[in-house]
């Protein structure tokens, strides 16, 4: 039998760990589907990421109730309906500013288009730089952004700038419309509480690393 979904999902925004970890569950399904197989458990979800059980079933209640005791999750609805939750069920263009070394590496990320995410422009401040054309996609100067983001209805955007240049270039982007912002310069963007960003700073994931390699080293051993 499929799971279903009784109720309603909260009117709350999900935690941000618990979104997290839907993600992981969505590719852990996704794996099982390319294995063929067509049920899976709580057990099975959970397991590779060491989340228990209970943290599995606690996690998708949030959002309503799936599958039966004893018979477990339908792998291709819930497949559907946990892209449906994370909004991976659509196209979802964005915008790339700042065309540095990672924002070129980023353009070459396949990752995005497998998920639904696709760059339809580039912008940058720097002269030399507009007109060219990267990965079919023509680099536009900042003055662009307002005609861009409207004609496309764009509300996702990556940010790869300089730290100095990060808070009035995305002051500039919220202006346009940009309600979301995944912010790849080292430093903490003030926005409105309509927009919502997501820091990736990799030398701080990479510290993080070190710290715990470190203790694991010195003979202490670190959880999480």
């Amino acid at each position: 039998m499929s799971p279903s979904r009784n109720g309603h999902p909260s009117a709350k925004p999900a935690p941000k760990a618990v979104v997290g970890r839907v993600s992981l569950y969505l590719r852990r399904l996704e794996s099982l589907q390319r294995q063929g197989q067509a049920k899976t458990s709580s057990h099975q979800l959970g397991e590779p990421f060491g989340i228990k059980n209970a943290q599995v079933r606690k996690d998708l209640a949030f959002f309503g109730q799936f599958g039966r005791p004893g018979i477990g999750y339908d792998i291709d609805d819930l497949i559907l309906v946990l892209r449906s939750i994370l909004g991976v069920d659509k196209d979802w263009p964005l915008i790339l500013v700042g065309l540095g070394n990672l924002g070129r590496a980023l353009l070459r990320y396949r990752g995005f288009q497998s998920r639904k995410f696709h760059i339809v422009a580039i912008f940058d401040a720097d002269p030399k730089k507009v007109g060219q054309v990267h990965q079919g996609v023509t680099v536009e100067p900042l003055e662009a952004l307002r005609r861009c983001v409207s004609a496309n209805k764009i509300s996702l955007a990556l940010l790869c700038v300089p730290a100095d240049a990060a808070q009035a270039v995305a002051d500039q982007m919220i202006g346009v419309g940009i309600r979301g912002i995944l912010n790849f310069a080292p430093v903490p963007l003030a926005v409105p509480s309509h927009v919502n960003v997501v820091a990736v700073d990799l030398s701080i994931q990479l510290e993080n690393l070190a710290y715990k390699v470190q203790g694991s080293l010195d003979g202490v051993s670190w959880a999480g």
